[in-house]
């Protein structure tokens, strides 16, 4: 039997993969790669495909829709892990490739959990990845946290109320998955006066990364997926 490595591959700068991803990723026979949907690329394969011979190495693209309501969506996740696990009782080692860390809001997280209840004689080995949050800090020239700093991070789907409290208690606030709230947050930063004090980052590490202080040119627009907003009041 083979086994299954979480391959975290960091947030899109293929020279960010730490040493052990890239040897794993060259040498296992399969790598999954996730995409949100049928007939869009992979962005984690666009990232690793210089590492790949696809003459000995199967690259299995892997749907995983992304949205809000998770109801109807373990259909994907099952018939994943189970793809997955047809290739690794032929004692194929798999790379399931994820952007950033694979245990953080990572998309390998929805297949772990299936693989320990479902398939736990399988092995699987995580390796760690930079996450999109201390590469996109780094862009934007924003420290995370100082001596007694508190930090949160957490995904933009709280209520008003539960985002006010978050930025009041915290010094340092990263939201994920904002494309699709920003303007409701942008209102709320603009109600407590740290609109000022936050930078918005997309696609970090790629060629198309982009850093935003100006929020409010931000308001209106069709904001990328793969973007995140830093608070830091300090």
């Amino acid at each position: 039997m083979g086994r299954i490595y979480a391959v975290g591959i960091g947030p899109g700068d293929p020279e960010l993969l730490t040493r052990k991803a890239e040897r794993i990723i060259r040498s296992v026979p399969v790598i999954c790669a996730p995409t949100g949907n049928a007939d869009t690329s992979s962005y984690a394969l666009s990232i690793v495909e210089q590492f790949i011979d696809r003459t000995r190495q199967e690259v299995l693209v892997q749907v995983f829709p992304m949205r809000k309501e998770q109801e109807g969506l373990s259909a994907f996740w099952e018939k994943a892990a189970a793809e997955v696990a047809e290739r690794v009782r032929q004692g194929k080692d798999v790379a399931f490739i994820t952007i950033g860390d694979p245990f953080l809001y990572s998309t390998f997280l929805y297949l772990y959990r299936i693989f320990r209840e479902k398939y736990p004689e399988i092995p699987v080995e995580v390796v760690p990845g930079i996450s999109s949050i201390g590469a996109a800090a780094v862009a934007a020239g924003i420290p995370l946290g100082m001596a007694a700093d508190r930090i949160a991070i957490l995904p933009t789907t709280y209520e008003d109320d539960e985002l006010r409290k978050t930025f009041l208690e915290f010094d340092t606030v990263i939201l994920m998955k904002v494309n699709r709230a920003f303007d409701r947050v942008y209102a709320l930063l603009k109600e407590l006066g740290l609109d000022r004090k936050a930078a918005f980052v997309r696609r970090v590490g790629s060629g198309e990364e982009e850093v935003v202080f100006d929020l409010g040119s931000l308001v209106g627009e069709k904001l990328d997926y793969l973007s995140l907003l830093i608070v830091r009041k300090g």
